[in-house]
Order: structure tokens, then C-alpha cells, then sequence
């Protein structure tokens, strides 16, 4: 029993390394008169009282009447060797009585963890765990592994440099170091190169209250808690392993987009393929400029009696075999920019044309193919533009994202998969940025194929080939080249995204998919639509909406009912107005007058008469209604997962009314079709494995994680990547050559839908 201050003498022969831990137990709990105890050591003064309180949210105390703590070692130094250690330690308290305690000093025999050794141990908030690690000779890295046998109580991990004091308590353990909270899991990889002495502590902290890790307050869980704890070696030639494989992987594409271009051309000189795209050698230019001209007289012949008798009397505007000159399909600076919308000439007998109960591909490609042409390169320079002025600050965010993380150590800031997680230089998760370069490469590789395509149709335009005439898709490769720009800068932005992957940016990881999904749906209506497509500048505008829409959706979509009716009613508006302008062929004006106007179609086609659609519109809405019901807590992915199934569900609906129309798919067509639902359908596997979560807590979201699955150093997600990225390369080849077997159909043959 205490009735005057007591110091005690420890005499500690030979240490070593083995560290020394403190157990003090008092009876009393009272708070006025705590026992205090100081432990005095060579290099530093450890001090508690007895009951040790803990303070939590809204000023809540929890007291402890158990409380140990380890001693800092001091390790022997080469020169001097192993040593004698005095430690003095001092109890005391101002009570007026009697108070009983237990004093008793331990040797701890398992201070040092090794490496791919599991080691169990306990601890609770007043009794703290640390242990030191020394890097073996062969090991540059390790991952330390911690499991918990229950979700809850709240803890930290940290890792600290050899340096006492040791900051092991809930109020001081984020003072240095690294560390993250964790219930049920953890994980920190650890380089060598940032200790210099080779060494660290790990230190096991455990919260008195499970608030910060998403729990109850107080806790539910009081007592020890027992622990796992695993350091796993990491190898550094796994790096260049991983990059060889991703470049790998991604160079065969190239390789087999160059087998498939040369047996193209020995086909096309052998005469087996009859269309634009075999005109590339200039060798054949004089032969077929004699020969086509001729033809090509005859095709607007034809033309022009085919289009006054679908016009009913209407005038011709312009014909693409009414003999342009040579590369008059070049840029010209002196194209006004109102050329591409002052049509007069057409606004005469559009409205005839585009009411015929069976309209064919003639009707609706009657511009100048020239000023088509520019107006989709605008959604290509407009794509630069905005990757330009929405990357650069996208990149000065997530660098100091990082460094935030790195100077702070606080790995709570982003939600990585810690099991999965591979830094390399001032990057915590190099893996996940690797894996997205997929999609630059891919990207780039599909621009390639496109300027090729370009390049060879510009010949055959200079040649005034038959097929490039009057037969055929017309080619406008503006489109085209924006999708590859966007598949380039998903890369981008998805690497930028998982730099830090937070609550903060996770748009930078979708903003160009949704640009990617609407550029897709544009492009397959342009395909049987070119005069009536959107314009570049409206399409962005309303992507720019989209994404406006799922950040609130994110910010307010979570339990607000009133933001999703909003959201409903809008989606449902926008369905209606998307389908109507598609409907009228892009005749259908959204003004003041729209109410009348349909209250009028509303009459006579439903009221005074039954009229049955003209056209069928494929346009589908019921998500709406799906996400009125069930409220997806992931509006991002929900906004998404809407452009997917309507470019999906689109797609399938023109392969099935082009095969309906006795149309057929040529072998390459068909092996990317293929190739995109086997693709597809993997990546979405590992899509839906959920690696991590910015929408729980940093704690809950590590019960998620992870270890790699490819060649130990890509997780699930890295995979998604990898074939995520070729999925969009085969689904855009698709869209380039799902049309090829109409280059020697007649326009007027084709039909549209």
C-alpha cells in the first residue's frame, strides 16, 4: 500500500535488444487522488497515472485501472556493446489514505518480428503493443499484415523510426510515422530505403471508442483484443516483371493491327476486296482514274434520278460525283464557320425528305460531304481542348494529394488496396497507375488505325472512286478520332484518380467514360444519320450536365428522397425530348411552342384518330424508375451503368435491323463483336469485386482489401483495367468496320434505322 513516494531500482544485466514492459494495476478509482508512476531511463522520462482516463467525441472519459507500456531499448552501440540498464522507477500520490497497487517489470523474450513469421499478441487501449523489425540483407521491402479477431474496437497501426520516445498512446500515435486505422485488417508496405537504420517500430494502438473507425459510441467492445501480425518480403525484380508484362501485353495489339493491315493489302492487290480502302498504293492511281471516271459519271447519273423521284419533285443540291476537284476533301481557311449550319438550299425540301414513310441512307447524307466532314472534326479539336483544361489541374490536385500523404503519413487519406499496394518513388500505389496504361496505348493505336483509314479514303477521293462516290457509308472520321482522345485521356484520368482515390476525386475516374459511352451512341446514329447528328458543341454541353448531375448525385444522393425525384423527372424529361427529336429526324424545334405543338399530336393521333409510330425509336429510360425505387448508394457508377446499357442495347438493336435488312458482318467485324462480349463480360467479373470504398470509412473500407492475383503485383482491379481497356479498343473497331460490307451498296439501297 502507498502511503509516501517510493522509487524503485531495476538492473537490467546484458539487455541487448529485448525491450522491458511495465504492468501497474490499482484498485482505487478515484480520480482525485490518481498513483502517478514515472519511469526514468538513460535516454528519456516515461510517465501515466493510474486510473489512466481516455477522452472520446463529446467529451465522454473512459478510465482504466489496468494500464503497461514498454520501455524504449536502447540497443548497444559496436563500440561499447552489451551493457548493464538502471532503470528507476518512481510511484506516487497526493491521497490522504492508503492506496493499494501492483508493480511488475517484464523482459519481453519476442520484441523482434521476422519476416513471413505470424506472431499473436494482445492489447487494449491502456496497454499498448510495439515491436521492432530489422530488414534482413536480401529484403527491400516488406508488407506488414495485420488481422484482427473482431471488426471492433477501433485501433491504429503505425510504423516509427528508432527514435524514443514512442508515441503509443490514442492521443499521440499520429504524431509520427505512418499509419492508418483498422477494425477487422490492415496493411502498410514499408521500403528500406526510408529508414536509414535499416529498422522501425510497428505499433499496435487501440481506440476507446469505435467512432472513427464508422462504430458505436462508446464502444461495443471492451477488454483485449487479440492480433495478428505478418510481414511479408517483398522483391523488387517483381516491378520490371510487371511493366515487361504490361507492355507486353499491349504491344501484341499493335502487332496484330499490322498483320491484319498487311494481309488487307496483298487481299486488296490480289482483288479479292472491292472498296475504298484498297486504293493506297499511288502505283494504281492512273489505271483506275481512267476507268473510274467514267464509272463515277454514270454513279451521279444515277444519283440524280434517284433523288428526284424520292423527292417528289424536289431539286438536287449537290452530288458527290458531280466531278469535285482533286483534294477539295482538305481543310480550306476560307470555310466560314456558318457553312456548317446555313443550309438554305436544304431547308427547301428537308421536311419532304425526311417524312417518307421508308427513308434510306440518300435522304439523310444530302450536305456537302466536305462541310459535314469539318463539322465532326469540331468534336475532335473540342475533345483536346477540354483533356487539356481539365487534366492539368486534375494532375496538380492528385500530386498534392500525395504529398500531403507522404509528409503527414496519414494513410486514411486515400483508399487503396493496402494488401495490394506497391509504391514506387513518392507513388503509394504505383501498380494501380501502371495498369491504366492500357488504355493510352490502346487508345493511341485506335487513332493509328483511324488516320490510316483517313489517309486511304482521301486517296480514293482524289481518284474519284466509285465507292467513295455514291456508294457506301459516308466516311467522316471526326468522331472516330475523338473516341480515340477519349480512351487515351480515361487513362489519364483514371491514373491521376488512383494517385489518391478519394472522396474528392472520384469524378476524374468516370468523367471521360461518360464522354466515351455518348461519343459511341453519337457515332453509331451518325452512322445512318450523318446530316441530322448532334452538333459537337451541344453533345459536350450536355456531357458537361452529366457530370454536374453525378456529383450532386454523390453529394446529395445518398439518403435525400427529394434529389431523387428531381433526378427522376429530369431523366425522364431528357429521355423524352432525346426520343422526339430522334423521331422527327432532328425537325422537332424545343421552344415556347412545344406544348401546343404536342397537345396537338396528342389530338389527332391519339384522340381523333389511332395512328400507329412511323419509325421505331430504340431509347431506354426505365432507370429511371429502378433508381426512383432503390437509391443506389454509387450514383456515379449508377449514372454510368445507364450510358452503358443504352449504348449496349443500342448496339444490339442496329446489328439486329442491320442482319433483318439481308445485310451481312464481314470476318472482322464479327471476330471484334466476339471479342467484345468475351472481354466485356470478364472485366465486368472484376469490375464487381470490390476492392475498397470512399464511401465508408478509410477502417471499413480496408475489411475490402485484397492480395494481388497477377504475378503478385496487380489486384482485381489492376485486371479490370487491363481488360477494360482492350474491351473499349475491340467495342470502338466495332463501330469502324461494322459498316464495311456496304462500301458497294448503293446509298439509296441502304436503309436507315
Amino acid at each position: 500500500c502507498l502511503q509516501s513516494p517510493l522509487t524503485f531500482l531495476v538492473l537490467l544485466i546484458e539487455l541487448g535488444v529485448d525491450a522491458v514492459r511495465v504492468y501497474v494495476n490499482s484498485s482505487s478509482e478515484n480520480l482525485q487522488y490518481p498513483v502517478l508512476f514515472v519511469v526514468r531511463q538513460q535516454k528519456g522520462v516515461l510517465s501515466w497515472q493510474v486510473p489512466l482516463i481516455f477522452r472520446g467525441l463529446y467529451q465522454r472519459t473512459y478510465n482504466y485501472q489496468e494500464v503497461s507500456r514498454t520501455l524504449c531499448p536502447s540497443e548497444p552501440t559496436p563500440e561499447t556493446g552489451p551493457s548493464d540498464q538502471i532503470i528507476f522507477v518512481d510511484v506516487a500520490s497526493m491521497a490522504p489514505f492508503n492506496i493499494a497497487y501492483e508493480l511488475l517489470v517484464t523482459r519481453l523474450e519476442n520484441f523482434q518480428l521476422e519476416t513471413n513469421k505470424a506472431f499473436n499478441f494482445t492489447a487494449s487501449p491502456s496497454q499498448p503493443q510495439y515491436f521492432l523489425y530489422k530488414f534482413p540483407q536480401d529484403v527491400d521491402s516488406v508488407i506488414i499484415k495485420v488481422v484482427s479477431d473482431a471488426v471492433y474496437p477501433c485501433s491504429v497501426v503505425s510504423v516509427q523510426d528508432i527514435v524514443c520516445p514512442v508515441y503509443d498512446l490514442d492521443h499521440n500515435v499520429e504524431f509520427n510515422g505512418v499509419y492508418q486505422s483498422m477494425t477487422k485488417q490492415a496493411a502498410i508496405t514499408v521500403q528500406r530505403k526510408d529508414f536509414p537504420g535499416e529498422q522501425f517500430f510497428v505499433v499496435f494502438v487501440i481506440k476507446p471508442e469505435d467512432y472513427a473507425c464508422g462504430g458505436s459510441v462508446p464502444s461495443s467492445i471492451h477488454g483485449k483484443l487479440c492480433w495478428e501480425v505478418d510481414l511479408v518480403a517483398a522483391s523488387e525484380s517483381i516491378y520490371v516483371q510487371a511493366m515487361f508484362f504490361s507492355f507486353l501485353s499491349f504491344l501484341s495489339f499493335y502487332l496484330g493491327s499490322v498483320v491484319v493491315a498487311f494481309v488487307h493489302y496483298i487481299r486488296c492487290v490480289e482483288g479479292f476486296y472491292k472498296n475504298s480502302l484498297c486504293f493506297s498504293s499511288s502505283s494504281e492511281m492512273p489505271h483506275r482514274a481512267v476507268r473510274l471516271g467514267q464509272v463515277g459519271q454514270h454513279a451521279s447519273e444515277q444519283s440524280s434520278q434517284n433523288y428526284e423521284s424520292s423527292s417528289s419533285g424536289g431539286r438536287q443540291l449537290s452530288s458527290p460525283g458531280c466531278g469535285l476537284p482533286a483534294g477539295s476533301d482538305t481543310d480550306s481557311s476560307v470555310e466560314e464557320e456558318s457553312d456548317f449550319d446555313t443550309m438554305p438550299e436544304i431547308e427547301s425540301d428537308k421536311n419532304v425528305i425526311r417524312t417518307k414513310v421508308f427513308l434510306y441512307l440518300s435522304d439523310l447524307s444530302r450536305k456537302d460531304r466536305r462541310i459535314v466532314s469539318k463539322k465532326y472534326k469540331i468534336y475532335f479539336w473540342n475533345i483536346i481542348t477540354i483533356a487539356v483544361f481539365y487534366a492539368l489541374p486534375v494532375i496538380q490536385l492528385v500530386i498534392t494529394y500525395q504529398t500531403v500523404v507522404n509528409v503527414t503519413g496519414n494513410q486514411d487519406i486515400c483508399y487503396y488496396n493496402f494488401l495490394c499496394a506497391h509504391p514506387l518513388g513518392v507513388l503509394s500505389a504505383f501498380n494501380n497507375i501502371l495498369s491504366n496504361m492500357g488504355h493510352m496505348l490502346l487508345g493511341f493505336l485506335f487513332l493509328l488505325i483511324v488516320l490510316r483509314r483517313d489517309i486511304l479514303h482521301r486517296r480514293a477521293m482524289e481518284m474519284k472512286d466509285i465507292y467513295t462516290l455514291d456508294y457506301g457509308i459516308p466516311k467522316h472520321f471526326g468522331l472516330f478520332y475523338a473516341m480515340g482522345i477519349a480512351l487515351m485521356m480515361e487513362g489519364v484520368l483514371s491514373a491521376c484518380y488512383h494517385v489518391c482515390p478519394n472522396y474528392s476525386n472520384f469524378q476524374f475516374d468516370t468523367s471521360f467514360m461518360y464522354m466515351i459511352a455518348g461519343l459511341c451512341m453519337l457515332k453509331l446514329y451518325q452512322t445512318r444519320h450523318p446530316d441530322i447528328n448532334a452538333s459537337a458543341y451541344s453533345a459536350y454541353a450536355s456531357f458537361a450536365v452529366v457530370i454536374c448531375l453525378a456529383v450532386l448525385g454523390v453529394v446529395f444522393g445518398k439518403n435525400d428522397m427529394w434529389f431523387w425525384v428531381i433526378f427522376s423527372m429530369i431523366h425522364v424529361l431528357a429521355s423524352l425530348a432525346l426520343s422526339t427529336q430522334i423521331y422527327y429526324m432532328g425537325r422537332f424545334k424545343i421552344d415556347l411552342g412545344i406544348f401546343r405543338r404536342a397537345a396537338m399530336v396528342l389530338y389527332t393521333d391519339c384522340i381523333q384518330q389511332c395512328s400507329r409510330p412511323m419509325y421505331m425509336v430504340g431509347h431506354f429510360s426505365s432507370h429511371a424508375i429502378f433508381g426512383l425505387l432503390y437509391r443506389p448508394r454509387d450514383f456515379a457508377s449508377y449514372i454510368l451503368g445507364i450510358f452503358i446499357c443504352n449504348l449496349l442495347l443500342y448496339l444490339a438493336f442496329y446489328i439486329i435491323m442491320k442482319l433483318r435488312s439481308s445485310e451481312k458482318l464481314l470476318p472482322i467485324p464479327l471476330f471484334c463483336i466476339v471479342a467484345t462480349a468475351v472481354v466485356w463480360a470478364a472485366a465486368l467479373y472484376f469490375f464487381f469485386q470490390t476492392l475498397s470504398s470512399w464511401e465508408e470509412t478509410p477502417a471499413e473500407s480496408r475489411e475490402k482489401n485484397r492480395p494481388c492475383i497477377l504475378l503478385g503485383f496487380f489486384d482485381d482491379h489492376d485486371v479490370w483495367h487491363f481488360l477494360s481497356a482492350a474491351a473499349l479498343f475491340f467495342s470502338f473497331l466495332v463501330l469502324l468496320t461494322l459498316d464495311d460490307d456496304l462500301d458497294t451498296v448503293r446509298r439509296d439501297k441502304i436503309p436507315v434505322f
